[in-house]
């Protein structure tokens, strides 16, 4: 059995965050649209679900990612 010392995270920072809000935004968009047959939006959520994966990658990129230069340790 191995114990590790030090806990690898569970996606708590900003980058995480941002990046779930604006998929699951771009989700409910989506779905309503898809319920009203209205292509056009469910597409628009669909690029919208793609942007929030960028923005997520790209904070996490940029240090705000857990474990990131620009992010807070936190204790449990």
């Amino acid at each position: 059995m191995s114990i590790e010392s030090e806990e690898p995270g569970h996606g708590s920072s900003t980058a995480s965050w941002t990046a779930v809000v604006i998929m699951l935004v771009a989700f409910a968009i989506g779905t309503t649209a898809f319920f009203f047959s209205i292509v056009w939006l469910v597409w628009a959520s669909v690029a919208l679900l793609i942007v929030g994966l960028l923005v997520g990658y790209g904070l996490a990129k940029a240090g705000y990612g857990v474990g990131g230069a620009k992010s807070a340790a936190r204790g449990h």
